[in-house]
């Protein structure tokens, strides 16, 4: 009908009735939606600590498959927040979907430092924490190199831990990872500019660093966003009950947030972010050198195309640091947490990890009893002095391995020549 000044106040006023309307009935839906907030779960799959030190406990994930890969994959995260936001819920969990393709998975839990442990470094997690942790998932697997999966600052970690224990390792996925800082870390690494942030000072206030500290600085990132928009959002959804158990459950993670060790949140912030050591080659861990050269192992980085916490350059720049790597890079659309969230992630982005794992498996599945001369003892003894698969049997001296192994030389070097053959083939 064609409004006229007659028509016009009724025409306006109906409309308001039926937007009050609205809002009345979107209203009546309050107290249900709170309720189902109030009773969401996370991290459903199931799972039994198989190991504990200090804080930190080990999880082992219930097989969803008859069969699995042999090679376990460990998931390192980062030390803020709980790690279940990588088994959110069923439907969109990294954890239930790397089951679910056959791979047998554990995670670290690293859970909260308390006051007495405000002086653990980066030389604890990475050496001591981490290799524990691998050792543990090696005996269980019966594997002498197993699968990683580092997330954020559990990315930054495993690079470490990869330089300085590669033999351990068959491959390294880094889920947007921080590795380079050189004007590629986007508003972090602006504001934790050694001009304007003592990490120093933080710390020799709090001791450990408050999640709450934390939170508020990845929130004023977007702050409209994450103050006004999300809830505007909620409350046209308020009558989508999924909609609903989704908007609580990421609430719940990023309400959720653990302290960081006061000592660790110098080093990362100081050496990593501020002096860019490790993409450098300069980063050290107590005595320890970082050296990139000796991460031989193949390297997958996963980037959010929209990822304003750690944009993609933070991450795949630091591909042309591991000279003696195989990289690949895998970027898909989507934010920081979207990468283990979102469902189409799950729809399209991990099915390539998965297929990743597993051909890089096959590539790498050479036995070294496929070596004539080679049964299950020797294997074993060959694995005990550092030497886990044809690659490694390949590069190895001769000499060194007959008395490693208390073999004679000539057989030792027999084996050698029969890798690189195989290898060849």
């Amino acid at each position: 009908m064609r409004m006229t000044p007659f028509t016009t106040p009724l025409e306006l006023q109906q409309q308001q009735f039926e937007r009050v309307t609205e809002l009345v009935e979107r209203s009546s839906a309050l107290p249900d939606r709170a309720e189902t907030m109030s009773e969401v779960e996370v991290g459903q799959t199931p799972s039994e600590v198989v190991y504990e030190e200090n804080k930190l406990r080990l999880l082992h994930y219930e097989s969803q498959t008859d069969e699995q890969y042999d090679v376990p994959i460990l998931i390192v995260y980062a030390l803020i927040n709980r790690p279940y936001i990588l088994d959110l819920q069923p439907d969109r969990s990294v954890v239930r979907t790397l089951l679910e393709q056959g791979f047998d998975v554990y995670m670290i839990d690293w859970g909260e430092p308390s006051r007495l442990d405000r002086h653990l470094t980066l030389e604890d997690y990475v050496v001591r924490y981490i290799d524990n942790c691998v050792d543990e998932v090696r005996d269980r697997s019966g594997q002498a190199s197993i699968n990683v999966l580092g997330y954020c600052m559990g990315g930054t970690m495993s690079v470490m831990y990869a330089s300085l224990f590669p033999e351990k390792l068959r491959t390294l996925a880094l889920m947007a990872a921080g590795l380079n800082f050189d004007d590629t870390g986007g508003v972090l690494e602006h504001w934790g500019d050694e001009e304007y942030y003592e990490p120093e000072a933080v710390a020799d206030t709090f001791g450990n660093v408050p999640s709450e500290f934390l939170d508020v600085g990845f929130a004023l990132m977007d702050p409209v966003e994450n103050y006004v928009t999300k809830y505007v959002r909620l409350f046209d959804q308020v009558e989508n009950e999924e909609f609903v158990r989704n908007f609580a459950r990421m609430e719940k993670w990023l309400g959720d947030g653990i302290d960081v060790a006061g000592a660790t949140y110098v080093e990362f912030l100081e050496d990593i972010y501020q002096e860019n050591r490790l993409a450098r080659g300069e980063m050290t861990l107590g005595d320890r050198e970082i050296d990139l050269d000796r991460i031989d192992v193949p390297v997958l980085q996963i980037v959010g195309e929209y990822d304003h916490l750690i944009p993609p350059e933070a991450s795949t720049t630091f591909n042309e640091k591991l000279r003696n790597a195989e990289t690949d890079v895998v970027e898909f659309p989507t934010g920081h947490i979207g990468l283990s969230v979102s469902s189409r992630s799950h729809e399209e982005l991990w099915p390539q990890v998965c297929d990743w794992f597993a051909d890089h498996l096959d590539e790498r599945a050479l036995d070294l009893e496929a070596v004539d001369g080679i049964g299950p003892a020797y294997a074993e003894r060959l694995r005990a002095v550092g030497v886990s698969d044809l690659d490694a049997l390949a590069e190895a001296d001769a000499a060194d391995l007959a008395a490693g192994v208390d073999v004679s030389e000539s057989r030792a070097a027999d084996w050698v020549r029969q890798a690189n053959e195989l290898l060849a083939s």
